[in-house]
């Protein structure tokens, strides 16, 4: 293996706008399009010195950077347009996170990789509004952060308390919130605002294994741990005054509920079955990638259907999941104010996934063509008048929703042209981890984190105080940086800023 140096690694890279840099043919072996990646001053620091380390370690020491996993990206069978990473990319298994791809499903060898979708398979975000203002939840607010936390089951283990059965959960697998809807654990309205309206069609749950529904059976309405969370927030400021009020967003300080959670441990087991299956199909078709970890299968063969099937199955899931803990958070807050969910008008904004594959409509020079668009931490963001986005959002564009770190802010924002044209209408999906969690866990404090937060006067409730360090905010980027660096190169639009005020983690 020839080992280049830093110098020459930049050779292949070149910054082609104020916050963009294109990743050169060449950089890694076989790249068939190039890469793209969007940053700004603080956040291209974090890149190149990872990259500067990688070189450092001579074979990556067991890693690989963001920038060449984008470059891996780029050299697998089908790609079209750029391997992009948005400027919370960062190194994950097989696709960095925060990499997008898209594969022209008119081309034979174009292939589907569980890499680009990720273990937890549509791990998303859901934001609820109310009508409560932040002066009326203060007086009460340990409360009702108790509250909540007693009623959204937590934690690396913990079991639903949503009535599953085997049968159940077939159902839920093929219906999503279809089922949640039947069940009377949804509003009618909830899937007018939901991704692909909460249910992918091509869902069959035949393709699920038996042990990934064991695995998910007990946790149907469950956050888990990790970086989910359930968080009580105020808008603290307001972008765009029409986009927010077509949202139901009418004044700073106005309460609401942002859930951020995917699949649990079914949709982990889906992944992990279908890269078995693909490692083998890969040896029967002769694909070469440059790393194992992005096993993949032909769109067109068994194994990438049989995958595609499962999961959205497990997508199907986790709509589902997040279903069960709307319904749960809204019991919450209506048993903490003597009154209905509905007359607190929680009314879903919207709800998004960032781990998930879809088959799109996009133009590539100038021809309409079905691609199956992979976005691992990367969100959809579809411009104004897009047909797959709400009536209520036709003219605002798609809400987009940003997670921010455990105790720092986050953002809605809203879809653009521009992200339409240059990332596959993609955009930013958090705030990127800037150390890993091994690094979080022997760096970090728990209960300094914990202080710090009591100090900015956020509420917590953890069930496993020890992971607090991993998702402490000094574990990541800065999510306001990455959030204004969508909206300087045109990809995404600032649209309402919140705060949180009390955390429920895992």
């Amino acid at each position: 293996m020839v080992v280049r140096t830093y110098n020459d690694e930049l050779s292949y890279l070149e910054k082609v706008g104020t916050h963009s840099w294109r990743i050169k043919k060449g950089f890694v072996p076989n790249m068939k399009v190039e890469g793209l990646f969007y940053v700004n001053t603080h956040l291209e620091k974090l890149m190149f010195d990872e990259l500067k380390q990688s070189c450092r370690s001579q074979g990556y020491g067991g890693f690989l950077p963001g920038m060449k996993q984008i470059g891996n990206v780029a050299a697998l069978p089908g790609i079209v347009g750029k391997s992009i990473g948005l400027p919370d990319v960062h190194s994950g298994y097989g696709f960095a996170i925060g990499n997008m791809a898209a594969f022209d499903c008119g081309d034979r060898d174009a292939v589907v990789s569980p890499g680009g979708v990720g273990f937890d398979i549509n791990c998303g975000v859901r934001l609820l509004r109310t009508n409560l203002c932040e002066k009326d939840v203060i007086p009460v607010k340990e409360q009702l952060a108790q509250c909540l936390f007693d009623h959204i089951p937590v934690g690396v283990g913990s079991k639903g308390i949503i009535p599953m059965t085997a049968m159940n959960l077939e159902e839920a697998l093929e219906m999503g919130m279809d089922w949640s809807l039947r069940e009377g654990y949804a509003w009618a309205e909830d899937k007018e605002h939901c991704e692909e309206y909460g249910r992918m069609l091509q869902a069959d749950p035949s393709k699920v294994s038996s042990r990934a529904k064991k695995r998910g059976l007990p946790q149907l309405g469950t956050l888990g741990a990790g970086n989910h969370y359930a968080e009580i927030q105020v808008v603290e400021e307001i972008f765009n005054p029409f986009a927010a009020k077509r949202m139901g967003i009418d004044f700073k300080g106005q309460v609401c509920v942002m859930i951020h959670c995917g699949s649990r441990g079914l949709g982990h087991q889906v992944a992990t079955d279908a890269l078995v299956a693909m490692e083998k199909a890969m040896k029967r078709d002769k694909i070469d990638t440059n790393d194992r970890q992005l096993a993949c299968a032909k769109i067109n063969s068994v194994e990438g259907q049989d995958y595609l099937k499962g999961m959205a199955s497990a997508a199907n899931y986790a709509w589902v999941n997040r279903s069960s803990m709307t319904f749960l958070a809204r019991q919450a807050f209506a048993k903490m104010f003597n009154t209905t969910p509905d007359d607190l008008d929680m009314q879903v904004i919207y709800d998004v996934s960032h781990n998930i594959a879809k088959f799109e409509e996009h133009y590539i020079d100038g021809k309409q063509k079905t691609l199956l668009v992979h976005r691992k931490g990367s969100t959809r963001a579809f411009p104004p008048h897009h047909p797959l986005i709400p009536v209520d959002y036709q003219l605002t564009g798609q809400p987009v929703l940003i997670g921010g770190t455990m105790g720092t802010c986050s953002y809605v924002l809203t879809g653009t042209e521009q992200g339409m044209v240059e990332t596959f209408g993609s955009t930013c999906h958090g705030a990127g981890r800037a150390l890993s969690r091994a690094k979080s866990r022997r760096n970090l404090d728990y209960t300094s984190v914990l202080a710090a937060l009591e100090e900015q006067g956020i509420s917590i409730r953890v069930a496993s105080p020890k992971l607090v360090m991993e998702e402490a905010p000094a574990s990541y980027k800065n999510v306001t940086d990455v959030v204004d660096t969508c909206q300087a190169a045109g990809i995404s639009q600032k649209a309402i800023k919140l705060r949180p005020i009390a955390v429920i983690k895992g």
